[in-house]
């Protein structure tokens, strides 16, 4: 019997139990897919919102994302975590969308991926609680060292695991990480020092 909730010791037996439940659902069973589906579906969205330079396109290549990955459930046999499989569809999807030039803008209100990306605080930079948009700071960075980032302070992924998924050498990863932070935090002190800085007294008519 599969279970419905995550182990809480660990992100390795979190891992383990998603990928049980990508190999229970490869076999047709509907309650894995559901459990699948809901255990990743925020590490997707905060992915691709980090990739992707359409705010408004986020929620469709989640989806496509997802549906890409059940079209392909038959073929994935668990050589690596589901997370990491899944984490490289929606790479793939990503960039399969800026080479097309397919997904479109559309009319939306708030879309979730901006509160799922300003909940993801990353451990060890402080200042990020206090409210300011991690978003906004990411956005500041390279593509490639934001992506790590992304994926090992964000979605908690091994660098070994990045690495994979980046294709590229684990130093490479680690570094990216490490500058990535350094400048995080050099972007973070200047935010808070002008937000610190008195104002200009209004001029006297």
């Amino acid at each position: 019997m599969i279970t419905p909730a995550l182990p809480r010791d660990g992100s390795a037996c979190a891992d383990a139990s998603i990928t049980a439940w990508a190999l229970a659902a490869r076999g047709g069973d509907s309650v894995a897919v559901e459990h699948f589906v809901r255990a990743l579906h925020r590490d997707v969205i905060r992915y691709v919102a980090h990739l992707c330079a359409d705010p408004q396109a986020v929620d469709d290549l989640a989806q496509d994302t997802f549906l890409r990955a059940l079209g392909s459930l038959h073929r994935f046999e668990g050589r690596s975590s589901a997370r990491v499989w899944l984490l490289a569809i929606a790479r793939r999807a990503v960039a399969d969308s800026i080479r097309s030039g397919a997904v479109r803008p559309r009319r939306a209100e708030l879309p979730d991926w901006e509160l799922a990306a300003e909940r993801a605080q990353p451990c060890g930079l402080p200042g990020f609680d206090d409210g300011v948009a991690l978003r906004e700071l990411l956005d500041g960075l390279p593509e490639e060292r934001r992506e790590a980032f992304v994926l090992t302070q964000v979605l908690g992924l091994p660098y070994a695991e990045a690495a994979a998924l980046s294709r590229c050498p684990i130093g490479t990863v680690r570094s990216r990480v490490a500058r990535a932070r350094a400048t995080l935090m050099a972007l973070l002190a200047e935010t808070e020092a002008e937000a610190a800085a008195p104002s200009e007294p209004a001029l006297a008519a």
